[in-house]
């Protein structure tokens, strides 16, 4: 099927080659899902600023049965790299929908639960035990809720383990 394509711009020129890049990506698209209405890609200078130059804005605007998928990225400095972050995203986007539609579900691994088993808040880490009595290390650093020197002995907390030099170590701890 070919894929209904709008493309428009706004206080910029698209050369020919400019617009034969949004084309490939946009077949790209058809070819990712095939049920597309319509595609709307719109680029523009929104404003120029003496200190930071031009930045281009690209939007994709992707009509589908039940729904849209739009896409408007941070603006880039470089049209090239703008167009093509914005379909990455976009591409992204449309798998997770025709995914969605054929029923898959993406899979989240339960974290495990483990307690704070020592601390060590001078230097900065401290341990875990898990429920079957092993430790695993973590540093400050892979505390994603909470503050460090906030933390007990005996707090429960979620955890990612990941094979470290020494031995297990936490990548991930999350306040449970």
């Amino acid at each position: 099927m070919k894929l209904p394509l709008e493309i428009s711009s706004k206080n910029v020129h698209l050369s020919d080659e400019m617009e034969e890049l949004i084309r490939e990506k946009a077949a790209k698209l058809d070819n990712i899902y095939d049920q597309i209405i319509g595609c709307r890609i719109m680029v523009d200078i929104p404003h120029r600023s003496q200190r930071s130059g031009m930045h281009y804005n690209v939007r994709i605007d992707i009509t589908l049965p039940g729904g849209e998928i739009v896409v408007k990225r941070e603006p880039d400095e470089d049209l090239y790299s703008a167009i093509s972050n914005s379909f990455d995203v976009a591409q992204r986007r449309l798998k997770d929908h025709a995914g969605k539609q054929r029923g898959e579900v993406k899979f989240h691994e339960e974290r495990p639960v483990a307690r704070i088993s020592k601390l060590f808040h001078e230097e900065g880490y401290g341990f875990l035990q898990t429920p079957e009595g092993r430790e695993v290390y973590f540093h400050e650093n892979a505390l994603i809720t909470g503050r460090f020197k906030d933390l007990e002995i005996g707090t429960p907390v979620n955890y990612v383990e990941q094979a470290g030099e020494k031995g297990p170590q936490a990548s991930s701890v999350y306040l449970a």
